[in-house]
């Protein structure tokens, strides 16, 4: 009977000890997560002290968090929404313009859907991408095609963006959707003057030694 006790308590404590690293091992990560939680809250409700506390206290890069469900960053969320003050303050802070969610989007993109032209210009201004595509394979200039948006259309152009880049559903590229869209004569027309791409200049070999 004493064995049989002694032996449960060994066993209740060696329990005790693994549960207590886990608790251990769990705690930065869980401080972590609930850190990143209230971050991109205090974004949603533009809770400008909630989140400069965040950043404040933070040092591993909380200001590129993703939410666990989307994917969203932080730029995204101030992208979609249309604000300018808080995507500048987001960039500023050192967001990654080319981050993606969990559909393949960029802020870019995101700007593309909802029309937010000043603030796809300023995305452009620090380094996003303007071919980077979704898990569809579409380009921020598909969609600004489709939506027929040509002011939209001009800037990802102005930046460099491939016209004839396709995606992966149909294969299509903007150019091919606005020339089937008998509703999309403005885009096309615009799609048709886009200078081509500069192609990069061969290198030139060196005199053989």
């Amino acid at each position: 009977m004493k064995y049989a006790t002694s032996k449960a308590a060994r066993v209740i404590g060696k329990a005790a000890i693994v549960a207590a690293a886990t608790l251990m091992a769990t705690g930065p990560a869980m401080a972590q997560f609930s850190d990143s939680y209230n971050f991109l809250k205090g974004v949603r409700d533009a809770d400008g002290t909630e989140v400069t506390k965040a950043l404040d206290k933070s040092a591993n890069g909380i200001i590129n968090t993703r939410d666990y469900s989307t994917g969203e960053s932080a730029l995204h969320i101030t992208v979609k929404r249309r604000d300018m003050t808080w995507t500048t303050f987001m960039l500023a802070k050192g967001a990654n313009p080319n981050v993606k969610d969990q559909q393949g989007e960029t802020p870019l993109m995101a700007a593309t859907r909802v029309g937010f032209i000043e603030g796809a210009n300023l995305l452009i201004e620090r380094g996003a991408q303007v071919d980077l595509a979704n898990g569809n394979g579409e380009t921020p200039l598909i969609v600004a095609t489709q939506a027929r948006n040509v002011p939209m259309v001009r800037i990802l152009l102005t930046a460099g963006a491939d016209p004839k880049k396709g995606d992966r559903i149909s294969g299509k590229s903007a150019l091919d959707y606005a020339t089937s869209d008998p509703r999309a004569a403005a885009v096309l027309k615009v799609l048709q003057e886009a200078p081509a791409a500069a192609k990069p200049k061969p290198k030139i070999a060196g005199p053989g030694l």
